[in-house]
């Protein structure tokens, strides 16, 4: 086994890692929006919904494509988070510009 190799599942942990963090700090965020504390679009609670479904869609694609290339395990599920990361991360960005 080579280096790469034992970095991959490394990465992956790490992709999730920060994924985590970051659905927390949106959890947080929304949260206090819909306590009053932070200001909040109205359509806020609908985008929160809206966007699950569609991350779900996109990663089941994501990981089927993966998968229908051959790709390892590693690379398929690295596909299957993209959709949520890209989400995740969005999410905490514009957020915290309103609080």
């Amino acid at each position: 086994m080579n280096q790469t190799s034992m970095q991959v599942p490394l990465l992956l942990w790490q992709q999730m890692a920060r994924m985590a963090w970051e659905s927390q700090m949106v959890i947080a965020w929304r949260t206090a929006g819909m306590m009053g504390l932070v200001r909040q679009d109205a359509e806020e609670p609908q985008r929160m919904v809206i966007e699950k479904a569609n991350a779900a869609s996109e990663a089941m694609h994501a990981a089927l494509r993966a998968a229908g290339r051959g790709e390892r395990a590693d690379k398929v599920m690295a596909a299957a988070l993209r959709p949520y990361r890209r989400r995740t991360k969005a999410n905490v960005k514009r957020l915290s510009r309103k609080g």
